[in-house]
């Protein structure tokens, strides 16, 4: 994903979080987002290392817990400091672009926000973040979808999938290029675009790694099938 992302030369890079929790390499996921400066949110498995940690501490228990054990010291101490939400404005030839970015809501870090989720309710959560641009991830499963406000203003929500744990079926990792133009509004619906890149990488490597671990075999299952 990193390689790829780097051919796009995207101005400014953000994480929505999830950084720990389903694979043996929770240091060196965190050490790369760390030296290369990307703004990261707090994900739901990042929040919970410190209380499973406390109330299991043994590095040797087979178990879904195995992995947040391996977390140094000193990258649980930047989990504990990671921000709830991230806020952009943008100010534009025509009027602000306002862009949240959430793990799972504005409103919990559990919570998800699906392609089907309410429309009125999606609409209320962004108007009281102050959001035309709301992005969340928690489900693994990328989506864009449009909304009108009352105002006939086009709101977007975007899902970003995962890079490493996706749940659409299709095994492959998955990010967003979001593309901000002087001229982008959200008078109009189709000038703000929103790519979603898909790439390959080794996934039965990735998934013999966590046989050969004391992770459950169902979380190298769920890598294959895209679960």
């Amino acid at each position: 994903m990193l390689n790829d992302m780097d051919d796009q030369k995207p101005d400014a890079a953000y994480c929505l979080g999830d950084l720990v929790g389903y694979h043996i390499y929770p240091n060196e996921v965190i050490q790369e987002i760390r030296r290369r400066g990307i703004g990261t949110l707090k994900g739901n498995h990042d929040e919970k290392v410190e209380k499973l940690i406390t109330t299991s501490n043994s590095l040797q228990e087979p178990g879904k817990n195995y992995a947040y054990h391996l977390i140094s010291q000193d990258n649980r101490d930047y989990l504990k400091t990671l921000p709830a939400h991230i806020k952009l404005e943008y100010k534009l030839q025509s009027e602000t672009l306002n862009l949240v970015f959430a793990h799972g809501s504005t409103k919990s870090i559990d919570e998800y926000i699906l392609i089907d989720t309410d429309e009125k309710y999606v609409l209320d959560m962004m108007l009281k973040a102050g959001a035309d641009m709301l992005f969340v991830g928690h489900s693994h499963k990328p989506y864009h979808r449009i909304l009108k406000d009352s105002d006939n203003k086009f709101k977007h929500v975007v899902n970003l999938g995962s890079v490493g744990k996706p749940k659409d079926g299709d095994p492959r990792g998955c990010y967003v290029i979001i593309t901000i133009t002087p001229d982008s509004s959200i008078s109009d619906k189709n000038n703000i675009q929103v790519e979603f890149r898909k790439f390959d990488y080794d996934v039965e490597s990735s998934a013999k790694m966590i046989e050969n671990s004391l992770l459950p075999g169902e979380f190298a299952v769920a890598l294959r099938l895209a679960k």
